[in-house]
C-alpha cells in the first residue's frame, strides 16, 4: 500500500516584487500552516518522508509542518521538480519514487495538486485552498503503478477557524 498526503503551500505574499519562486509565507500563511499541521499531527503515518518544491513559500511550510511533526528539517527532500502547476509532471515525480517509501508527505502547488487529487482520488475538490490537506492511499506496493485511489481525508483551513 502506498500513502501521499499533499499539501498546497501556505499563503504567500504578494508585497514585494520578487520572481515568484522567492515569495515568501505572509502572516496568514504562517497561521494557516500551523493550524493545519496541529490538526492533523495525530493522522499522519508513523514513518513517511516529506518531499517539497523549491519555491521559497512551498520550503516555508514543509519547514513549519515539519517542525510541529518533530521531523528532521535536515532530512526534508526539496526538489526542483515538484516547482510546478502541472499534474502530469507532478505525476511522474509521485511515479519515480522509490518502492522502500511506503508514505509521502509532499508540499506543491496548484494547479497540479488540485487536478492530480482529482484524478487518483474518489472526491472531487473544486480547489485546493492554501494550507490545504488531502490524503490519498493507493492499493499497490509500486509507485509507479498508482492508478485510483482512495481519498482518506481532507483538511482545509477554513474549517478549523
Amino acid at each position: 500500500m502506498k500513502n501521499i498526503i499533499l499539501i498546497r503551500h501556505a499563503k504567500s505574499s504578494w508585497d514585494a516584487p520578487l520572481h515568484d519562486k522567492e515569495r515568501p509565507l505572509n502572516s496568514r500563511g504562517v497561521k494557516d500552516a500551523h493550524l493545519v499541521s496541529m490538526e492533523i499531527r495525530n493522522f499522519i503515518p508513523k514513518n513517511y518522508m516529506i518531499f517539497s518544491s523549491t519555491a521559497k513559500r512551498a520550503q516555508e511550510t514543509a519547514l513549519i509542518f515539519a517542525q510541529n511533526f518533530s521531523y528532521p528539517i535536515e532530512s526534508i527532500v526539496f526538489k526542483d521538480k515538484l516547482y510546478t502547476f502541472d499534474e502530469i509532471q507532478l505525476e511522474q515525480v509521485i511515479k519515480s519514487f522509490n518502492n522502500h517509501i511506503e508514505s509521502v508527505i509532499l508540499f506543491g502547488h496548484n494547479e497540479a495538486i488540485t487536478n492530480f487529487v482529482n484524478k487518483f482520488g474518489t472526491i472531487f475538490i473544486d480547489n485546493v485552498p492554501t494550507s490545504g490537506f488531502v490524503a490519498l492511499q493507493f492499493e499497490t506496493n509500486n509507485w509507479i503503478h498508482i492508478n485510483k485511489g482512495k481519498t482518506i481525508k481532507t483538511v482545509f483551513p477554513k474549517e478549523l477557524n
